[in-house]
């Protein structure tokens, strides 16, 4: 049995799919498996190539990106999805999310994060690019004033995605709210709360908020 990660890519332009194609080989346990230049028959491709991940475009001719993934609602998921595309509005982001996507990246960064996005979605998590989460929590910070705007600076102890957990703990939002704001599952956020507790040796969200304002991360 292959343990490599099978790779299925979906884009319109057959020369990014071979510029993606030769960076993913390059990785000892990536196999791309196939590729498709239109939506029509993506589901049955990646089914025929067992794929593991699926890269979907959103701007696909004859069916895009989004009805691909409604199709995929619609039957049994074969893969898991990330989506990569130009586009960076967070209506479109919160869609895809929302269809079973686990991973939105930018065109503009495709070549930094696509090889960190795969591994981290093959593990069962999800994945933004930063420019993505950028936008997300900078259009969510707007409204929050305790919020401080500098949280996705580097922490020593935290990523960034747990800063913005924290933060979001702190502000008293639910596991519920949390995972609307930033496209998450709430597994996801609940798996992230528990690493924070044991990454901080606390064990209350009183421990939480005086790390949070000891770090900058709120303003009191």
């Amino acid at each position: 049995m292959s343990d490599k990660i099978k790779i299925h890519l979906a884009d319109d332009h057959q020369v990014l799919i071979d510029g993606l194609s030769n960076l993913l080989q390059t990785v000892p346990n990536f196999e791309v498996v196939g590729s498709s230049l239109n939506g029509l028959s993506i589901y049955d491709d990646v089914v025929k190539d067992e794929a593991d991940i699926l890269i979907l475009d959103i701007s696909m001719p004859q069916k895009d990106g989004i009805e691909v993934l409604k199709e995929f609602t619609q039957k049994e998921f074969p893969c898991k999805v990330i989506i990569l595309s130009s586009y960076d509005d967070l209506k479109i982001i919160k869609e895809v999310m929302k269809l079973g996507a686990k991973g939105y990246l930018t065109k503009k960064c495709a070549g930094e994060n696509i090889i960190e996005a795969i591994i981290a979605v093959n593990q069962g998590q999800e994945y933004f690019s930063d420019a993505v989460r950028e936008r997300i929590f900078s259009i969510f910070s707007k409204n929050n004033p305790k919020l401080n705007k500098n949280i996705l600076i580097e922490n020593p102890v935290l990523s960034p995605r747990e800063m913005e957990i924290v933060t979001l703990i702190c502000l008293e939002y639910s596991g519920k709210e949390i995972s609307e704001q930033l496209f998450i599952s709430q597994n996801t956020v609940e798996t992230h709360r528990k690493n924070i507790m044991k990454k901080l040796n606390i064990k209350n969200t009183i421990g939480l908020v005086k790390y949070a304002l000891k770090n900058n991360l709120i303003n009191p």
